[in-house]
């Protein structure tokens, strides 16, 4: 039941949100129970669901909160220049899909991934960690979000999708815009959808064993403009997230004491880093979202037919009601025990609109060859100021240093 069911609701795009998210997320608890009431922005209504059963639930009952977007009632107050309209203007796109449709386009999407070479990947993988630290290993210092985590992801999917290196550059300094949700993310979400629309065309001149290629081959008989679309989500939840799952593990292994020894002696850590970044830091905090197609009831809250929720993944995973884990004693041994191998977070969402298989295997074997790559060749990596002065991007999608800036011993 809600605990104070007149409190105002609060405003997403906050200052307090971008310094303690965690914070605000506990004060939203105590007011507001498991469901709270929140404002977007033009002062949007939406529902925050931050209980990790009341996520599962959603997520888990496709029927009662759906995923086309035209359900909303609210669309006659949304601006044009709406910074979020990226993430719910209703297209071709598997994200809004339901039911059969969405199992045909979510199942093509599943068969073209399960056909990267998972061997190869993590060739790859290596490959572009290392084509990074080259580029900084004389310097002896570097700025790791810029310079390696956000470049070695999208080498990997360049690479995967058979983009050039022009097109590259441009994609990910456009994927950046539009999860970065500020006034800019409408022209560079058209430029990426340009960028998508010559490589399909480009593909189907010359196929080769590339994404768009078998998307174009595929029995699903995808038109066009859905392959588009489709890559599109491919591209921006696998480039971006990947990326800041780098970096919250590195910064995790170079302001922890309990990851210190591993950063000299050994790999066997980078797992379990990997593990409870997602747990306690995961890089997609919030998700945009689902819509009620009815009246009904959650957490004790009055849902109305339309309204939207947005997947609070960061506060389900830190739910006190079920992850044994205090965000404040996340230091301690007893962090390390809860997190260890559990896999049990909502990282990845849940239900049939869940990341489908295999992208989170792909992300991890990116994700894991980054961190181990930059480990063995830059040992005596160390943090080139204190841990107190480091900063968070401020999105509330989004989770990952503003900057992480490195020291170490140039390499010759």
């Amino acid at each position: 039941m809600p605990l104070h069911p007149d409190a105002a609701p609060v405003r997403l795009h906050s200052p307090g949100f971008q310094r303690d998210p965690a914070g605000l997320y506990e004060m939203l608890r105590q007011v507001h129970g498991s469901v709270a009431p929140v404002l977007l922005d033009a002062d949007l209504p939406a529902w925050l669901v931050l209980g990790y059963r009341e996520v599962h639930y959603v997520t888990g009952n496709p029927e009662l909160f759906a995923r086309d977007s035209r359900r909303w009632h609210s669309w006659d107050r949304v601006p044009r220049d709406w910074p979020l309209l990226p993430f719910v203007a209703h297209n071709a796109s598997v994200l809004f899909t339901e039911g059969a449709e969405h199992r045909r386009r979510a199942g093509a999407i599943s068969d073209v991934l399960g056909a990267v070479d998972q061997f190869e990947l993590r060739f790859e993988a290596e490959r572009a960690a290392d084509i990074a630290v080259d580029a900084f290993a004389g310097a002896g210092r570097a700025e790791l979000m810029a310079d390696y985590a956000g470049q070695v992801p999208l080498r990997v999917l360049a690479g995967l999708f058979g983009l050039r290196d022009d097109e590259t550059a441009e994609l990910e300094r456009d994927t950046v815009t539009v999860l970065g949700d500020g006034p800019e993310a409408g022209m560079a979400y058209a430029r990426i959808r340009g960028t998508m629309e010559l490589l399909l065309e480009r593909r189907r001149r010359r196929p080769g064993p590339d994404l768009p290629s078998r998307l174009l081959a595929h029995p699903a008989r995808l038109a066009d403009e859905e392959i588009v679309q489709d890559l599109i989500a491919v591209m921006a939840t696998g480039q971006q997230p990947t990326a800041n799952w780098i970096g919250n593990t590195l910064r995790l292994m170079l302001t922890d004491d309990r990851f210190a020894v591993s950063l000299s002696g050994g790999r066997r850590s980078v797992g379990q880093a990997l593990t409870e970044v997602l747990w306690m830091d995961t890089p997609t905090q919030n998700f945009i979202g689902r819509w009620a197609t009815r009246d009904t009831q959650l957490a004790g809250r009055h849902i109305r037919a339309g309204d939207l929720l947005v997947l609070g993944l960061a506060a389900a995973n830190t739910d006190p009601q079920v992850c044994p884990v205090v965000p404040a004693g996340r230091s301690s041994a007893r962090t390390a025990a809860a997190t260890g191998g559990n896999q049990a977070h909502l990282s990845f969402s849940h239900g049939e609109h869940r990341c489908p298989a295999p992208a989170p295997e792909i992300a991890e074997a990116i994700a894991t060859a980054a961190v181990e790559v930059l480990l063995d060749r830059l040992p005596d990596l160390r943090l080139a100021r204190a841990p107190e002065d480091l900063s968070w991007r401020p999105s509330i999608w989004l989770r990952g240093p503003a900057a992480l800036p490195v020291e170490f011993t140039p390499l010759i």
